[in-house]
C-alpha cells in the first residue's frame, strides 16, 4: 500500500483549493491511503474542509502555538516526524509548498521532486522542464520515501463529498529557535486568488502604465468576476505588484479563461498559462506568439477593444 501525506495549505480558515489538486494527483497512485495534515494554532475549521475532500482517508491536526505562523523552518521537522508513517509525501507547488517541501525532503535525506503533472506508477512520474518544452520521465526509488511538489494547473480538483476522520497528533519534536515570524505584508483585494480563480484578466508591457493598466483592467475584471494578472514585463515596468505576475518565475494557472491583454506571448509567459481551458488574446501585432495558443484571438488597439468588450458584457 502507498500512504501518502499531503501538506494541507490553509489561511484564516480556509483550506487552500490546491490540496483538492494534490489529492486528485496521489488518487492517481495504485493502492493509495490518502492523508492531510495541517499545521496551526487551530486547524478545526480547515480540517472539516480536509475531510470532506472524497478521496482523503484521515486528516491529521497538529495544533500547537508555535504554528500559528507558517514558518517553514518550524513545519518541516514535524512533517519529518509524521512521514514515518508514509511512503510519499506531497506539497502543492504554491510558494508555500516551494518553501515547506524542500526542507522536509532535506531532513529525510531525499532529494525533491518538483512539480509532478502526471503518474504513471507509484515511483514513476512526469514533470515539465525547458519551460515546458519538454517533458522529463522520473523514477524514483522505491526503497526510500518519496517528497514532492504537485503542479495543481495540471490537475482537477478532487470532488467534495468525502468522510474522512479527523485525528490531533502530538509531536516529540525539537522544533528551531533562529526563525522568528516578524510580520505579514499582502496586498488586500476583493477580487479571487490569482491561482484559483476561474477567471483571470491579465494585462502586459502594452498598456504603457500602472494607471493604464488599472482603469483599463480593472472595470474588465470585475464584471467578470476575474482576478487580475500581469506579465513579467508589466511587472518589471512597475505596472503591476509582483504577487500579479503570471509565467514561468511567477505563478501557474489553470483557470476556465485566461484574457491576455497587450501580452505578446513570450515562453516563460505561456508556460504559466498553456493549461487554461480557454485563452482569449487582444493585441495590435497579428504575428504576436500569444495568438499561436489563443483559443480566440482580437488584432487591434486594446484602449479600443477592452471598453467596448466591458459594454457588451454590461449590456
Amino acid at each position: 500500500m502507498s500512504k501518502i501525506l499531503i501538506i494541507g495549505e490553509h489561511d484564516a480558515g480556509k483550506l487552500n483549493p490546491a490540496i483538492a489538486k494534490c489529492v486528485t494527483c496521489a488518487s492517481l497512485i495504485p493502492g493509495h491511503e490518502i492523508s492531510v495534515v495541517l499545521l496551526g494554532a487551530d486547524t478545526s475549521s480547515a480540517a472539516a474542509q480536509a475531510a470532506d475532500i472524497s478521496g482523503v482517508k484521515h486528516v491529521v491536526r497538529v495544533d500547537r502555538p508555535e504554528n500559528e505562523h507558517a514558518l517553514a523552518a518550524v513545519f518541516a521537522p514535524q512533517i519529518a516526524a509524521l512521514a514515518a508513517d508514509y511512503t510519499h509525501v506531497f506539497g502543492p507547488s504554491t510558494t508555500f509548498g516551494k518553501d515547506v517541501t524542500p526542507r522536509v525532503a532535506g531532513l529525510l535525506g531525499v532529494a525533491q521532486i518538483s512539480d509532478l503533472m502526471a503518474v504513471e506508477s507509484a515511483y514513476r512520474f512526469r514533470r515539465p522542464i525547458y519551460a515546458g518544452n519538454a517533458i522529463l520521465t522520473i523514477e524514483a526509488d522505491a526503497g526510500r520515501k518519496v517528497v514532492a511538489t504537485v503542479r495543481v494547473a495540471s490537475f482537477e480538483a478532487a470532488a467534495a463529498g468525502g468522510s474522512a476522520d479527523i485525528q490531533s497528533r502530538n509531536l516529540s519534536v525539537t522544533l528551531p529557535t533562529h526563525t522568528r515570524f516578524i510580520g505579514t505584508k499582502s496586498g488586500s483585494t476583493d477580487r479571487p486568488d490569482l491561482q484559483t480563480a476561474a477567471r483571470v484578466v491579465s494585462g502586459g508591457r502594452a498598456l504603457g502604465s500602472a494607471e493604464n493598466f488599472n482603469k483599463v483592467l480593472s472595470g474588465l475584471a470585475d464584471r467578470l468576476g476575474a482576478a487580475l494578472g500581469a506579465s513579467r514585463a508589466a511587472v518589471d515596468a512597475g505596472y503591476a505588484p509582483n504577487e500579479m505576475q503570471v509565467g514561468q518565475t511567477g505563478k501557474i494557472i489553470s483557470p476556465e479563461m485566461y484574457i491576455a491583454i497587450g501580452i505578446s506571448g513570450a515562453i516563460q509567459h505561456l508556460t504559466g498559462i498553456k493549461d487554461a481551458r480557454t485563452i482569449v488574446a487582444i493585441n495590435k501585432d497579428g504575428e504576436a506568439p500569444i495568438f499561436e495558443v489563443a483559443d480566440v484571438g482580437l488584432v487591434g488597439d486594446l484602449f479600443q477593444i477592452v471598453p467596448e468588450f466591458e459594454r457588451l458584457i454590461g449590456a
